[in-house]
């Protein structure tokens, strides 16, 4: 199975850039484009949220006309702290699960050979995630309902402490409530996450979690923790979380853009490891 992970698109109106000079609605298009052309595609979407810059009805209407154009395949969002819930919940109720709970945008995919988690860790008019009780009981629920089969848990804002600290302040306030409830639950292959625009991997309850790229901006590295935080325009990229019974989860960042190449390799007659 080929999971894709895009994340952080920050859309915004037609014609209108995000924070006043990134243009969201290129790179998502453009990113967009990039899953359409790989070989094998996708078997699933999995958008880990800020699907929008500021949750308005134009920009799910923009990112709907986007999503049609040109990802053919299922895909599965959920929510960040730059969505409108509600407005997330009225513009996209077309895709699958989004609103299958009553109140949040939260809910199980069972169809494929790997099992999705999808968690909702918006908190209205705030930067930082959190998971309330009764969303923890459906991630507890959720994944006793399946011990054995491989699962994925994916959500916006990620549940450790990065180094990163102007991120580090919102993230997933009661990580350690969903680590502990991970780590009953050894099925758990990988939880994939969004929200800090860079890639980054770290253990939580027994299992990898991995942040992805933005396929637009960047946040600027910096472990100075009196830094303000800044963003920049690194690579935009996404990644792809292939699943075998042999191998389990192997994931790969992938470059929206075209580089130079490909070039053959051709070893020289003394490379030493030629036999």
């Amino acid at each position: 199975m080929l999971i894709c992970q895009l994340t952080d698109l920050h859309v915004r109106p037609v014609g209108k850039p995000a924070n006043r000079v990134s243009e969201t609605n290129v790179f998502t298009e453009r990113a967009f484009r990039a899953v359409a052309r790989l070989t094998p595609r996708p078997d699933v979407v999995v958008i880990t949220g800020d699907l929008t810059e500021c949750g308005l009805d134009a920009e799910y209407a923009n990112l709907n006309h986007m999503l049609r154009k040109f990802l053919p395949m299922p895909v599965f969002v959920i929510p960040g702290n730059h969505d409108r819930r509600s407005s997330l919940r009225e513009g996209l109720k077309h895709l699958p699960g989004v609103t299958s709970d009553p109140h949040y945008v939260q809910y199980a995919v069972d169809d494929y050979p790997v099992r999705l988690i999808m968690l909702d860790t918006l908190v209205p008019a705030a930067g930082h995630g959190e998971l309330r009780p009764e969303q923890l009981d459906f991630l507890d629920g959720s994944l006793s309902a399946a011990p054995d089969k491989p699962t994925i848990v994916a959500m916006h804002h990620p549940p450790f402490a990065c180094g990163i600290a102007h991120m580090d302040r919102i993230n997933l306030r009661n990580a350690a409530a969903f680590a502990a409830i991970i780590a009953r639950h050894r099925q758990v292959e990988r939880i994939i996450c969004g929200h800090h625009h860079r890639p980054i991997v770290a253990r939580v309850g027994y299992t990898v979690a991995s942040i992805c790229p933005s396929v637009a901006h960047q946040v600027e590295m910096t472990l100075n923790p009196h830094d303000r935080g800044a963003f920049i325009f690194e690579p935009p990229a996404f990644q792809l979380h292939r699943w075998t019974d042999a191998d389990g989860v192997v994931s790969h960042t992938v470059y929206v853009d075209d580089f130079p190449g490909p070039y053959p390799f051709v070893n020289d007659p003394d490379y030493p490891g030629k036999a």
